[in-house]
């Protein structure tokens, strides 16, 4: 695309303000062809300053390691809430994870499953091997996705649909 501006609209305009200038020696056709090379040169510093505002987080095996809660602002409302005071997981560094049933503040119930890292893709996905049957919202290969500066997790529930995980402490709702 930049080459396509370049070659078609830069190239000979640049051409065009060096004839004309060499013609008539006006000065104006120098200060214009400065103009417009030092925009050029202008936008792609621009261009190359704004890359990490726009460019999305590449996840790595350390980022994934840590607490999990249900993300309350993909779908929010009474359904969210329940399932934020219910549900919550961490990811150990000893690649496992423990599925925490709650209520609350209070954990009833635990279960814990191996963690294998996917290391072949772009981004270190994880699949969940379960050693006994586990709620149904763990999903063995849940979707990562990952925003600019942040990611999170959907596990693909039977019962609830799309389940959203995202990174963070637990905290009680107002």
């Amino acid at each position: 695309m930049a080459s396509l501006f370049l070659g078609i609209f830069i190239l000979p305009l640049t051409a065009i303000l060096l004839l004309s200038w060499f013609i008539s020696k006006n000065d104006l056709f120098l200060k214009l062809l400065k103009l417009v090379w030092g925009g050029l040169i202008a936008l792609i510093i621009l261009a190359s300053i704004l890359v990490p505002f726009h460019r999305k987080k590449k996840v790595k095996k350390s980022d994934i390691y840590g607490q999990y809660i249900i993300d309350r602002t993909k779908f929010p409302g009474k359904q969210a809430d329940w399932q934020y005071e219910h549900f919550r997981f961490e990811i150990t560094k000893r690649n496992k994870l423990i599925f925490h049933h709650t209520d609350g503040k209070e954990i009833l119930k635990s279960d814990t499953a191996h963690v294998k890292f996917l290391e072949y893709h772009a981004n270190n996905r994880i699949r969940i091997i379960k050693y006994a049957p586990m709620h149904h919202i763990v999903d063995s290969e849940p979707t990562l996705y990952r925003n600019i500066w942040s990611f999170y997790y959907v596990f693909e529930s039977p019962e609830f649909g799309n389940v959203f995980f995202t990174k963070g402490k637990w905290k009680a709702l107002k």
